[in-house]
């Protein structure tokens, strides 16, 4: 059993939104760990009461009520949620329309700025009838390549409130890359800011804007917003006009919001691509609500007196999901640039000059700000700081020392994992329940979550494929262009036909704890073993030498051998010492198979655009296979260092 490192008393538990939901459905046990056991056995076995249940917690608006919550098909995905209900996603997060903050928008180069709710709203109405003059109507697309900035959010918004669909991806992509996604789905109009600030470094993007607009022929306008300069020059980019003068062109109107179904179309998202062109994930407007309403009110008990906050990008699912945070009323503050302006007090300093109450972050950046020395408990008050929440990776046991150590003491640290793939999480926190070291606190309420063999039989302590047994509502409408849905049952259903498989690799704990090992994909297969790259990652953050590490399993003599590349401080050098070191600390802590083969010093690791480590790429350039999509990498110049390493070879 993991130590359990913060647990909340008594009357914490009672002010939370999870222990009245919890209570209104009849759950009242004592021990708080068997109320939400019962709970979430509820939830999976009755999905309709609960699901109706979150419907009412949330007050959804919507125009009809529904026939039926919910209507299982043959397949998994073919279930239909809450027919005949007709609503706007839009709607639900500007339900509020007075003076109370809506969003902050911080940088590092350019001054705060603050939207209440009541301009946020009449901001949203102008761009949207903006949007209705220039010809956008229900299904059309409309993306943004955008930084994550109030702008990106007003243009979402005005998307949805009128039906089209909205996709955007973060300004740091290559021109490649912003094809292989938009040119798919060939949107109407495209937003772009002129440019934007990162590490201190001035990046234009108007260049890649008209590149874009002369291979994407569907796009009928190009709608400048300006960060970089106050009046950005667009006369020579055709199709092209501010965002003022977008504005300025259409005549005022009030703002209709479009009545749809359920399932409409409301984003399409990516897959990271890493294997081939990106999958066009198209997610619907309701199952989007209630799964977000859901997450927010119930496993991170935000409400309208908080302030939340997420470091991420426009191309990464936890912007969606925290703009959603508008359906709570809270306020949500947004920030573009480097997380670590300031040798990472920017940030740190934003908790306190912004009272955020909700932080969340990488499980990447965590692992980074211990490094730098710094000791947020030391330095600042963080009186607001009630939860922080981490993603992208597993966090590892270090960090969960390093928080409640250095960062602050009393606070809910919520690992959490899901995806794009569903636009949420499947495991997640609880402000009910204690945290124990290293593991995630739960499964989330109405996922039928489980962890399997080979042969689909559900395990308990012991590492499996997650899959999800039961249909959600999050649960992607389909694939852009799969009508027939071939690639979207082979993406998910292909593997444990009948179940979700998500494609990590964990184990749910008999206290129910969720531990992710790694994605499923990756894990390493030593003598027949499998071992979860997690595991090994886990084991390298505490070594102070080693600033990033990615592991891969390399075929070798008619098996497996476990090979680790470590990015070492600057200055160090991988000597026989710091060799023993690394093996000593994973097979102390772990077992004899996770122990590396082969340590390899590399300058720097390949990542996607937003973050993850691209194991298999590496993996592909060590067996001299060809990566397929290296668009889809920050870094591709990174893969040579892994390149007929002479370590390697026979």
């Amino acid at each position: 059993m993991s130590k359990i490192v913060w647990q909340p008393d008594a009357a914490r538990r009672k002010g939370t939104q999870m222990q009245a939901f919890l209570q209104a459905q009849g759950f009242g046990a004592a021990d708080p760990a068997e109320a939400y056991a019962q709970a979430h056995a509820w939830s999976v076995q009755q999905p309709e009461a609960f699901w109706q249940a979150v419907w009412d917690l949330g007050e959804v608006r919507s125009s009809q009520a529904a026939t039926q919550v919910l209507q299982k098909g043959e397949r998994f995905y073919q279930a239909r949620w809450f027919s005949g209900a007709r609503l706007n996603f839009a709607e639900n997060l500007l339900r509020r329309r007075d003076d109370k903050t809506a969003l902050i928008g911080l940088t590092e180069h350019a001054p705060r700025r603050e939207i209440s709710y009541a301009e946020l709203y009449q901001q949203v109405e102008r761009l949207a009838a903006a949007l209705r003059a220039a010809g956008v109507v229900e299904g059309d697309r409309v993306a943004g390549f955008m930084p994550n900035i109030p702008e990106t959010v007003i243009a979402m918004l005005a998307a949805s409130s009128i039906g089209a669909v909205w996709s955007s991806c973060s300004p740091d992509f290559g021109l490649s890359g912003v094809m292989d996604r938009f040119g798919q789905i060939e949107p109407k109009v495209l937003f772009c800011a002129d440019g934007y600030v990162y590490g201190g470094k001035r990046c234009d993007s108007l260049e890649r804007a008209e590149q874009i607009m002369q291979r994407i022929p569907a796009i009928e306008r190009l709608v400048v917003v300006p960060l970089l300069e106050a009046a950005p020059e667009v006369g020579s980019i055709d199709k092209a006009c501010t965002l003022r003068d977008f504005l300025d062109s259409a005549p005022a109107a009030a703002l209709d919001f479009a009545q749809l179904p359920f399932d409409h179309p409301l984003y399409i998202m990516y897959s990271s691509g890493t294997t081939g062109v990106p999958k066009c994930i198209v997610h619907g407007a309701g199952g989007t609500l209630l799964q977000h309403i859901k997450e927010h009110r119930l496993h991170t008990d935000v409400s309208a007196e908080d302030v939340v906050f997420y470091y991420t990008t426009c191309g990464w699912m936890m912007w969606n999901w925290l703009v959603s945070a508008l359906a709570c009323e809270a306020t949500v503050v947004l920030y573009d640039g480097s997380p670590f302006a300031d040798k990472g007090k920017l940030l740190i300093d934003a908790i306190d000059q912004e009272k955020i109450s909700v932080f969340g972050t990488s499980a990447k950046f965590i692992a980074a700000l211990e490094k730098t020395g710094l000791k947020p408990a030391q330095s600042h008050q963080l009186s607001s700081l009630r939860s922080i929440l981490s993603t992208g990776s597993p966090l590892s046991d270090a960090s969960f020392d390093y928080v409640y150590r250095d960062f602050k003491a009393d606070v809910c640290l919520s690992s959490i994992s899901g995806g794009t793939d569903i636009i949420s999480c499947f495991v997640l926190g609880n402000p009910l329940l204690p945290v124990r070291r290293g593991e995630i606190q739960c499964r989330g309420l109405g996922m039928a979550v489980e962890f399997v063999d080979d042969e689909g039989q559900a395990l308990i302590g012991e590492k499996g494929e997650l899959v999800c047994t039961q249909p959600f509502p999050s649960c992607p409408v389909g694939f852009w262009k799969d009508p027939e849905q071939a690639r979207f049952e082979a993406a998910y259903f292909a593997q444990h036909p009948g179940l979700w498989a998500h494609g990590d690799y964990g184990e749910l704990r008999p206290e129910g704890g969720v531990v992710i090992h790694g994605r499923s994909d990756a894990v390493l297969n030593p003598g027949g073993v499998r071992i979860g790259t997690a595991e090994i990652y886990r084991q390298v953050e505490t070594i102070d030498a080693i600033v990033d590490s990615v592991v891969i399993g390399q075929d070798w003599e008619d098996d497996v051998r476990v090979v680790l590349f470590v990015v070492l401080r600057r200055g160090l050098q991988l000597d026989e010492a710091l060799e023993a070191q690394i093996r000593a600390t994973i097979r102390a802590n772990t077992t004899p198979r996770h122990v590396p083969a082969k340590i390899l010093a590399v300058p720097e690791i390949p990542r996607t655009i937003s973050g993850k480590v691209v194991e298999l790429a590496v993996r592909n350039v060590v067996h001299g296979q060809p990566v397929k999509n290296t668009t889809a990498l920050a870094n591709p110049e990174a893969l040579e260092h892994f390149r007929d390493r002479p370590e390697l070879q026979p």
